[in-house]
């Protein structure tokens, strides 16, 4: 009988949400699922952690120190939120895979910082960790993102058929997997963070459920075409992007106050999907299949107006292919944890621009 390699995955994104946390038997080339479980950030925390995120913020550095121990709390809690589904004792998890919160995303300046403190995490939970994964990749010349492109080509690579592996969070990013092997990934632009700031901003609600807000609105041409002219979105792959670029100041630069609000957030969904659509029609070869993953897959409008701007191609989610949309990234940051485990390469020098593969993360024992 095979033995068991259990890995817990934990991932909190640029939607600043919460920490999603998956329980998986690696042991095979397809993951099973054993546990689950989401932790959402209370107000506070959420609030401390974008005003980090967009800078300038007073005594960031210890700041950044409390916010680490709070989100590492957190952290714990989505692990044994896992292992409780699954009835797994923690002296069974050879690992957790601890991505932490991105607030700083700068590959051109050489760093990326993502908060949490692995060193508590395996202390409080009595199993090893794996965190800091993406400034290894930059140390090599790349941009230390996207990372899962590897994870998906390990687990959803078909040789009949060329897919696209299109996560949905705070910001788009596809990984187009052709028959062959080959394999592109980059960062299309913003997925959810410009709508979920408006929506915020004007409804009061962290995000627009199902784009329905959306679907109220007219798409403004005029403004989608100042929003379409920033250089980010014509600049070829490798690239990553996070909220430093895209963020409400960057939306208010484009005269939006005499638009209705619904209007823009119509247009802000349309930029979405078309940043999307560029991706697969400009990079992506003959794509026959796009699986979507994250919170905007849960986004019924704006999956209908990918769709309108691929009708040649089928459009659904990762469910179809066995693995829930909320749980791709965590299961991601598992499998890395366990490549790194295992002395193998997590990057892809293809997709980040590394000068070479590397195997990824710091190990911290338990």
């Amino acid at each position: 009988m095979q033995t068991r390699e259990l890995y817990i995955g934990i991932m909190s994104g640029t939607s600043l949400d919460g920490a999603d946390a998956v329980l998986a038997d690696l042991s095979s080339p397809h993951p099973r699922l054993l546990g689950s479980a989401y932790i959402a950030f209370d107000d506070e925390l959420r609030q401390e952690l974008l005003a980090l995120s967009i800078g300038g913020a007073s005594n960031e550095l210890e700041r950044a120190g409390r916010v680490s121990i709070t989100l590492t709390k957190v952290f714990h809690d989505a692990a044994l939120g896992a292992l409780k589904q699954s009835n797994v004792a923690t002296n069974q998890v050879s690992a957790i895979g601890c991505h932490g919160q991105t607030v700083r995303h700068r590959p051109e300046f050489g760093f990326t910082i993502q908060l949490g403190n692995p060193s508590l995490l395996a202390e409080l939970s009595g199993i090893p960790v794996v965190a800091d994964f993406r400034n290894r990749d930059i140390a090599a010349g790349g941009q230390g993102a996207p990372l899962v492109p590897a994870f998906h080509k390990s687990i959803f690579h078909s040789p009949q058929k060329d897919r696209v592996i299109v996560n949905i969070g705070g910001i788009a990013n596809l990984t187009y997997l052709h028959r062959n092997g080959d394999v592109i990934g980059f960062d299309c632009g913003p997925g959810n963070i410009l709508m979920d700031a408006w929506t915020e901003q004007h409804l009061g609600r962290p995000y627009d459920d199902a784009g329905i807000w959306a679907t109220t609105g007219e798409k403004q041409s005029e403004l989608f075409d100042m929003m379409w002219q920033e250089p980010y979105f014509h600049k070829p792959p490798p690239k990553s992007t996070g909220r430093e670029r895209f963020n409400l100041e960057w939306l208010e630069s484009m005269s939006i106050s005499k638009y209705q609000h619904q209007d823009v957030q119509r247009t802000l969904l349309h930029l979405t999907a078309y940043g999307i659509a560029h991706g697969i029609h400009n990079h992506c070869g003959a794509t026959q299949q796009v699986f979507l993953c994250g919170g905007g897959a849960k986004n019924s409008a704006l999956r209908e107006a990918l769709q309108n701007m691929l009708p040649n191609i089928q459009v659904t989610t990762t469910q179809a292919l066995g693995i829930p949309v909320m749980q791709v990234e965590a299961l991601a940051f598992a499998w890395l944890a366990q490549q790194t485990l295992h002395g193998k390469p997590g990057n892809l020098p293809m997709v980040t621009g590394a000068r070479h593969s590397s195997v990824l993360g710091a190990i911290y024992a338990k």
